[in-house]
């Protein structure tokens, strides 16, 4: 397996951003060469250089050596998001979207997903609502299309700004939101087939108004955690019969703290 370049990852990054911007301002669809640049955009889940300041050339100072090359690329980023912003306030929002992804954004090899996929076409299961809670560049919703009955509906939820953005140019048919997945509408409630995502994990507290509210166990635990928050939530939104299939960290099922989690899904 190739190592990981973050310099052309960085790259490629960058001119996805270009070019999403370059579509809103113009206001048309992406031609193929320019879907090829949005689909080749990997989010910045591996490159924590973002997260160092690199707004003027006095900021390579406070930069560790080891990642002194890709200072330049993110004096670009900063100056990309910067000339296509409309106030400070919302270049910052952008900013810290992507800032904030640096921990999450993590995409998934695209054979991971058609296996999950093939998987579920061999058990028979043929799809008429899918849902992506966490769909960041639509590996998932690309998998699922192939097995999904004809004329299927897919929701797709991405947070992050220009992740979501992108998701919205590649798969316009698709009803994708740019918000996170405790923000659906509680009318999809119980209404799809399959439920199936990389969903995020760690420590990191939700809030949602409906767990928010309950005495109920493995909804208060839910809540304090990303990942067991996922679970809970993905099963609300399925059909009786319906299927959830998640890509996940090891603790829903091992961590002690999880257990009212771990019995809520047995039941």
């Amino acid at each position: 397996m190739a190592s990981y370049n973050k310099k052309e990852h960085l790259r490629a990054n960058i001119e996805a951003i270009k070019t999403i911007f370059a579509l809103h301002r113009e206001q048309r669809t992406a031609t193929p060469e320019e879907r090829t640049i949005l689909a080749a955009y990997t989010g910045f889940g591996a490159l924590k250089c973002i997260l160092s300041p690199a707004n003027t050339m006095e900021d390579i100072a406070r930069w560790n050596k080891s990642e002194l090359e890709l200072f330049p690329l993110v004096m670009e980023l900063h100056r990309t998001i910067r000339d296509n912003t409309t106030s400070e306030s919302q270049y910052k929002s952008y900013m810290q979207s992507l800032k904030n992804s640096v921990m999450t954004a993590f995409y998934t090899p695209a054979p991971v997903v058609r296996e999950i996929a093939a998987s579920l076409r061999e058990a028979g299961i043929v799809p008429q609502r899918i849902l992506d809670p966490s769909a960041g560049m639509g590996e998932f919703i690309r998998s699922f299309d192939g097995i999904a009955a004809e004329g299927h509906t897919t929701f797709g939820f991405e947070k992050d700004i220009l992740t979501g953005q992108m998701l919205s140019a590649l798969y316009p048919e698709d009803k994708i939101r740019i918000r996170g997945f405790e923000e659906i509408e509680s009318k999809l409630n119980g209404s799809f087939d399959v439920v199936s995502s990389n969903i995020p994990f760690g420590d990191v507290a939700v809030f949602d108004p409906v767990f928010s509210k309950t005495a109920e166990p493995a909804r208060k635990v839910a809540r304090t955690s990303l990942h067991n928050y996922f679970f809970v939530k993905g099963v609300d939104m399925l059909r009786e019969g319906g299927v959830l299939a998640f890509i996940t960290s090891q603790g829903v099922m091992n961590a002690p703290t999880n257990e009212p989690v771990r019995e809520w899904l047995m039941n």
